[in-house]
């Protein structure tokens, strides 16, 4: 820190990174409550020979500065502490005083505290809290960071896999990574491979990802990925609590799609999509929303009392995920690193190209928000929690499509999509078209015919679906769908993205 960013501190109101201490007669007892908090936390400074009251800072200067930094390092190296602190030392001089400042580094070894285990502090705001016995087991579950959920369970055995899981899985593999060695192995060398199983026993991380519900439920017995959607822009201008809250579900891999079928509906409905959420399509606002909430699944303690959750509020979607990061967050940014708490879930979601590394792309998801809507997301970091909230793009509201959407999506999937439920919503989907492609609106109006309003309606659901398919759901045949098709696209209203087989429809922006 140079002397002009120490002066530019003082100026601050509030710091989390940055104590001063007068020490007129030595080193003060509260010292070490702060390295302990510093330690535990995020690391940050303490400067010696500044007196403070309110706001107003005095420069005191220091008697003999040598002594009190060799007392100080005595003390944070010797046996006054549970675990060695490091720590770097600068001196300033300002007023001709001088002052003596130490930089104590995060520790690898959390807890860290002075003479007992009750005298262990952490870092909120601008001050010092003595931690709760939750929040030091947080910091003992921290020191096996990357390495809790690798560890094997205790009575499971291949029985505890769901395996409706596992096939919906490999068939997710083989569509969107088909050239990768894993989908040549039977089901249990699969498993032992991506270590789901470890002799003969499931992994944390593999039982969560992919387990059976009452299996994972003898080990965490309060599993769940919480999403709420809110009437408001906060909790306290909310008339109810929620309009919806996601009941449970399976394991890790059904939560993903469940959340990510209520997300893509709350943050941009004009692009063509998978129920999957991949493929090239992928817009800008959803390729962020869906890496935080990949990044949410696979950093998350699971161990912890807290559960990770999804807010959705009028104005913002906030992700609350449970357990710190590994390193402080502007070292993460700066260099990318691939620390993921969870390594066995971060691969399973890197194998299916769901996550493209175990890192958490903070500057990827930043990128794709900001090409979106104009605005970064905001990060609220405590040492056992990460919450990242992102600003939703301003639009004209399409009322009731977002729920058609997801209506369709789940006929579609259970195979129970009938003409009369596409006549039903009908009404909110010419909304959208008049709002989105008014020339289309123009164009489907002119021809009122009900069989292209749906032919357009499917392709927005979902353009993978073949022009057979689409005959079959509207009981036409294929000659007459083609022909609708080439019209169409010979008219510039339909584009095709992508090969025959792989690619899929998009109704073109004009």
């Amino acid at each position: 820190m140079t002397k002009e960013e120490l002066i530019k501190k003082l100026g601050e109101l509030e710091w989390e990174d940055f104590e001063v201490k007068t020490a007129k007669g030595g080193l003060p007892k509260s010292s070490w409550e702060t390295v302990s908090a510093f330690a535990n936390t995020f690391g940050g400074w303490i400067l010696f020979g500044i007196s403070q009251v309110g706001k107003i800072f005095e420069i005191q200067g220091l008697l003999n500065p040598e002594q009190m930094e060799q007392d100080f390092l005595n003390t944070i190296r010797g046996g006054k502490f549970n675990a060695f602190i490091s720590s770097k030392q600068q001196k300033f001089k300002l007023e001709n005083k001088t002052i003596l400042g130490f930089y104590v580094l995060p520790s690898k070894y959390k807890p860290i505290y002075f003479n007992n285990p009750k005298n262990t502090f952490i870092r909120r705001g601008s001050a010092d809290h003595r931690a709760t016995n939750i929040e030091i087991d947080a910091m003992f579950r921290d020191q096996s960071y990357g390495t809790k959920t690798n560890e094997q369970v205790e009575k499971t055995n291949r029985s505890d896999i769901n395996d409706t899981s596992l096939q919906q899985y490999r068939s997710y593999m083989s569509r969107f990574n088909p050239n990768v060695s894993y989908n040549r192995y039977t089901d249990d060398e699969f498993l032992d491979k991506l270590r789901v199983i470890e002799d003969g026993k499931c992994t944390y991380g593999g039982l969560l990802f992919m387990g059976k519900r009452e299996s994972i439920e003898r080990h965490f017995p309060d599993f769940r990925i919480d999403l709420l959607e809110i009437p408001g822009t906060s909790i306290r201008d909310a008339e109810i609590s929620y309009t919806f809250r996601l009941g449970e579900y399976e394991n890790l891999w059904d939560y993903y799609f469940a959340c990510f079928n209520r997300l893509k509906a709350k943050v941009d409905v004009e692009f063509t999509l998978t129920n999957e959420g991949f493929g090239q399509e992928l817009s800008p606002g959803l390729t962020a929303i869906r890496e935080a909430l990949v990044n949410m699944l696979m950093h998350a303690d699971y161990f912890s009392l807290a559960k990770s959750r999804i807010r959705i509020f009028d104005n913002h979607i906030e992700f609350y995920n449970p357990g710190g990061l590994p390193k402080p967050f502007e070292e993460i940014k700066s260099k990318d690193l691939s620390l993921p708490r969870n390594p066995i879930i971060a691969k399973l979601f890197r194998m299916v190209r769901l996550a493209e590394n175990a890192g958490y792309g903070f500057d990827k998801l930043e990128q794709a928000w900001l090409e979106y809507n104009g605005t970064i997301p905001e990060y609220m970091i405590e040492f056992d929690s990460v919450v990242s909230k992102f600003s939703v793009k301003e639009q004209k509201e399409i009322v009731g499509f977002n729920e058609v959407l997801l209506d369709i999506n789940e006929a579609l999937k259970e195979n129970k999509l009938t003409i009369e439920l596409l006549q039903g919503k009908l009404k909110y989907f010419k909304d959208f078209i008049k709002l989105k492609h008014p020339s289309l609106y123009s164009k489907l109006t002119d021809t009122n015919s009900e069989t292209d309003w749906f032919i357009f309606m499917l392709i927005q659901i979902n353009g993978e679906l073949s022009l057979q398919n689409i005959g079959d759901i509207l009981n036409v045949t294929r000659r007459v769908i083609d022909h609708k098709i080439k019209s169409y696209r010979d008219f510039g209203y339909i584009i095709r993205k992508g090969s025959t087989k792989t690619g899929l429809w998009l109704i073109n922006k004009m």
